[in-house]
This record gives structure tokens, sequence and C-alpha cells, in this order.
């Protein structure tokens, strides 16, 4: 039952203080996933996080399934999505109805906006941790390599990024190191 609690609370605490949507509830899910409660490891994390951005649907909900259901199966899987979304519904029913008729005051208006440089922060330092890993796994060099590539198909050529993400799966599928066969002797040297 404390699991259950634990997995709800996470979750929970990542949907009320997400402002900004899915993206920006991603540095505060790894913060209860992987300090808080440690339930999975960094690399486990950014595993994870990597394969859930290539299926369709809401990032947060993703990770809140996938994490509850690794902890404590089918009912953790519920309990973790379920925890997501309902403050979302909650908050969305009183905001949208409440700020709807003060959206035209200058302290609404700053209080959205004094939002932005605090999820672009979280998303910045997140980024930086998922540089950090392709400079170890790569080298600093082919990291940085790929990364101009992959900004140039995105923001110059305008690629959507489903179809970077397809490709690249088929690329690593395709180029995974394969057994080497090693010879057991008797024959020549």
């Amino acid at each position: 039952m404390r699991t259950q609690w634990n997995i709800f609370m996470a979750f929970f605490r990542s949907g009320m203080l997400g402002f900004g949507g899915g993206p920006a509830s991603i540095p505060l899910i790894q913060k209860e996933v992987v300090e808080k409660y440690n339930w999975m490891t960094e690399e486990e994390f950014g595993d994870m996080l990597a394969i859930a951005n290539t299926l369709p649907g809401p990032i947060a909900t993703k990770l809140a399934g996938y994490v509850g259901y690794r902890i404590s199966g089918f009912t953790g899987m519920l309990n973790g999505v379920f925890a997501s979304i309902f403050p979302t519904i909650i908050l969305m029913i009183l905001l949208l109805t409440s700020l709807s008729s003060f959206r035209d005051f200058d302290w609404v208006q700053g209080m959205t906006a004094a939002v932005v440089p605090v999820v672009g922060m979280m998303m910045a330092v997140l980024t930086w941790g998922f540089v950090k890993k392709a400079g170890k796994g790569f080298g600093w060099e082919k990291a940085i390599i790929i990364g101009g590539i992959l900004f140039i198909a995105l923001q110059i050529l305008h690629i959507h990024p489903g179809i970077i993400i397809a490709v690249l799966l088929i690329i690593a599928l395709t180029l995974r190191d394969k057994p080497h066969v090693r010879n057991s002797g008797g024959g020549k040297s």
C-alpha cells in the first residue's frame, strides 16, 4: 500500500508542478523517480525517456504508466497515469473558468510570463544531462557532430522529428555490432 501511495504522490507532484505541459514535467518526474525514490538509475531514466519520445501520446502519462507498471504492475500503472492526469483535469477546470474572466489583468499576464523562464531552465538542465550522456557514450567530437547535424535537420531543413527518430532507429538496428566469429584454433595463424 505504501508503494502505491509513493507512486501516486510522485506523479501527482509532477502533474501539479509541471506547468507548461509534458516536457516541463520531465525534470520533475526525473527528480521523483531517480533521486527521491531511487526506482531507476539516471541511465535507465534516460533510456526510458528516449523510447517514450519515439511513441505517440503525451510524455508525462507514458512515463507515469511505465514507471508505475515497473514498480507495481498493472495497478501501479493505473495509479501513476491517474495521478499524472488528475491535477491537470482539476486545474484546467478551475483555472480556465476563473482566468478567462481575469485574463486582461496585468498580474495574470505577468504570472503566466514569469513561468516561462522557470520551465526553460528546467528543460536546459535536463538537456545538459543528455548532452553529457551523449558525450560519454559517443565521445564529445561525435556527439557535437551528431548534434550539429540534428540541429540543421530540425531547425533549418524543417524535417519532422518523427522522421528523424524513425531513420535513427533503423540505422541503430541495421548497424549494431554483430557477433564476431573467433578462430578456435586448428587453422592458420
